[in-house]
């Protein structure tokens, strides 16, 4: 098997699996319990809570939560319900994920006024096209790290810095939040400027059903799930201590040499594209084609990610052909599936159909080798060719 829909969610890593059996058994006390039980529970919490924050900016808190669907729900709703009497105005993207693109709709339905900026071809926002739409009615900036789909590493620094600037210069207290479900345990987040930066666990070898927003600790939203105080408040529930024992390790692990990772992710993406190019004749990369390593280095392509579309094919069709040999990627984001027609990030980025019929994502994690690409290789250039031979007959 060759597993290459990372994006989509990652294998588990061995010692994350190990760690919640044991925890589940021997550490199963509700972690608000006042006996020792709960004590010990609570301090799973606590070195879990460590653990990932040791990897994002200082000055904020972790709260954890189900995944980056209710990070990215919950910084945009609990940010709007805070801000609502100072303006109305909220800032995102195009190519957002559906998680905050629908929470934008609803917040638009609930009266708020929601830009949705364009991208270039690359799939990316230009830091001046965001400061353009910033004005004193603005309350929320909402931008993702790493798309989803082409692996665009997007201008969260410099938009950060603007974002920061303006408030000093015209007294607003405007929130700047990204979603990094794509770009944690990919690249450095250490040194983001934002105020509200959400993730899940299972992008990054961990367990669904986990994830975590960090919240700068000048920062105190109203609550989101309402009940018992959990979480300082702000997430009521009991919380669920395997999940996050294992999502603590998972952080640890994946940002752990995460320069070299990152690196030999690199190499393997490269050597994919270069293969495929050599093999197969008209494909075009979706989306920057060098790669970039740190945030900084915005507007190139996240070793994660490599989308390509083979013109003349249907990637639904290629997706289930290289199925068949043991070989797993994406047309797109799996959030999206379940929907019909084109991906919103390729229209965003002025792709025909016929180009987004032929499109598909391979995205890679740490254990994915040269050799396989090698399988790979050969095993879509057979699917391609055969496709476009039927093709002709049509």
């Amino acid at each position: 098997m060759v597993y290459l829909d990372n994006s989509a969610t990652t294998r588990q890593y061995d010692e994350v699996t190990d760690l919640m059996y044991k925890v589940a058994k021997d550490d199963f006390g509700n972690p608000s319990s006042l006996h020792s039980l709960g004590f010990e529970a609570g301090n799973i919490l606590y070195d879990a809570r460590r653990q990932i924050e040791e990897l994002l900016p200082p000055a904020g808190n972790v709260i954890f939560t189900s995944g980056g669907t209710e990070g990215d729900n919950m910084a945009l709703l609990s940010s709007a319900r805070k801000l609502r009497r100072r303006g109305k105005r909220i800032i995102t993207t195009k190519v957002e994920h559906p998680a905050v693109l629908e929470t934008c709709k609803r917040l638009k339905e609930d009266g708020f006024e929601v830009v949705f900026l364009d991208v270039d071809v690359d799939g990316y926002v230009e830091e001046q096209v965001v400061k353009a739409a910033l004005d004193e009615n603005t309350i929320i900036v909402s931008i993702m790290a790493v798309n989803n789909e082409v692996g665009t590493i997007e201008p969260v620094i410099p938009v950060g810095r603007t974002v920061r600037e303006y408030n000093r210069k015209h007294g607003t207290d405007i929130m700047f939040h990204t979603d990094a479900v794509q770009a944690f345990g990919k690249l450095p987040l250490d040194d983001t400027d934002a105020d509200l930066i959400s993730a899940s666990a299972h992008k990054f070898h961990g367990p669904k059903g986990m994830g975590f927003i960090y919240m700068k600790k000048r920062h105190s939203l109203p609550p989101y799930i309402i009940g018992g105080g959990q979480e300082g408040g702000f997430r009521s529930s009991t919380e669920n201590t395997p999940g996050i024992a294992g999502m603590g390790l998972a952080a640890k692990m994946a940002c752990s040499d995460l320069i070299m990772k990152t690196s030999r992710m690199g190499i393997v993406n490269n050597y994919l594209l270069n293969g495929l190019r050599a093999e197969i004749k008209d494909i075009m990369v979706n989306g920057p084609e060098e790669l970039g390593y740190t945030l900084h280095e915005h507007g190139r392509r996240c070793p994660g990610v490599l989308n390509v579309s083979f013109e003349g094919t249907r990637g639904e069709v290629l997706l289930h052909t290289l199925e068949q040999d043991g070989i797993y990627v994406s047309t797109g984001s799996a959030c999206s599936s379940n929907k019909t027609g084109d991906s919103h990030v390729l229209q965003a980025m002025s792709m025909t159909h016929k180009e987004i019929e032929g499109a598909l994502r391979f995205s890679f994690s740490e254990f994915n080798t040269v050799e396989e690409m090698d399988y790979v290789i050969d095993r879509t250039k057979i699917a391609v060719e055969r496709f476009r031979r039927l093709g002709s007959f049509r």
